[in-house]
């Protein structure tokens, strides 16, 4: 029997341990497809490059698993591996395992969070994973057990068109993991904060700084006070972000 298609990208780029580790962790699965960024491209939401060609490059062909790299953004990565490389419409999409945190507001910012959504644009159920650890050495494997589980379940039970799972993992011992939370996406925003310095041609430029803030510490039915309580929190996240509640008050007010 033909295998199930898992489509695999990310945001960190194809080099990141990240990456590495979920397609073992999706191995078990099906057969993997993997189109991932060829530098790291955080930060890049929903962004699609249109003035410049896109370059892919295969990087790996084995049983079970290829491999490409493309010079884009992970939306790019999604679209172009639907439209040229996929022999088969995917079963499942997976995104990661991000490095560092896409909990909260930072999902609005997130290419890993942006590219399980654009699989839902397709009706392929989705998944992002994030590990609260930027570090470019992280240990995922200690997470794994958790990853093929949850990666488990979707397959088994499947997910409500238009939706995709925001999975994030604190950075603690598995041994201090209290379990799963589904909650919602907690009320907070960045604090940008743009630091002036010179280079050595006595130039003015920016850095980029900032802090998370959350502006609902107390509340427990969200993602951050998941993390906080060494919780994995899942937040179903949709493509329709029409504000439902409001059509009917301001349909009062404009027609």
């Amino acid at each position: 029997m033909e295998q199930p298609l898992i489509l695999i990208t990310n945001d960190d780029g194809y080099r990141a341990g990240g990456i590495k580790a979920l397609i073992e962790a999706a191995r078990p699965f099906g057969e993997l497809l993997v189109v991932a960024p060829l530098e790291g491209q955080s930060g890049m939401s929903h962004a699609m490059t249109i003035k410049v060609p896109l370059r892919l490059e295969k990087r790996i062909e084995e049983p079970g698993l290829t491999l490409y790299t493309c010079n884009g953004t992970p939306t790019d990565c999604v679209k172009i591996a639907l439209d040229r490389l996929a022999n088969r419409h995917p079963s499942l999409l997976l995104a990661g395992i991000n490095h560092g945190s896409n909990s909260s507001a930072s999902v609005l910012y997130s290419g890993t969070m942006a590219s399980a959504m654009e699989g839902c644009m397709y009706d392929i159920p989705g998944i992002g994973f994030s590990l609260l650890d930027h570090s470019p050495d992280a240990d995922f494997s200690l997470y794994m057990e958790y990853v093929c589980n949850i990666i488990r379940n979707v397959q088994d039970y499947g997910l409500c068109k238009g939706i995709c799972l925001n999975v994030n993992i604190p950075k603690v011992h598995p041994s201090d993991i209290k379990g799963i939370r589904v909650c919602r996406q907690a009320h907070g925003y960045w604090r940008e904060e743009f630091e002036r310095r010179i280079d050595p041609y006595n130039h003015e430029y920016f850095w980029l700084t900032g802090n998370f803030h959350n502006t609902e510490p107390e509340a427990d039915d969200t993602d951050e006070w998941a993390l906080h309580h060494h919780y994995i929190s899942i937040v179903p996240v949709q493509i329709d972000m029409t504000c439902h509640e409001s059509i009917r008050p301001l349909k009062k007010i404009f027609e």
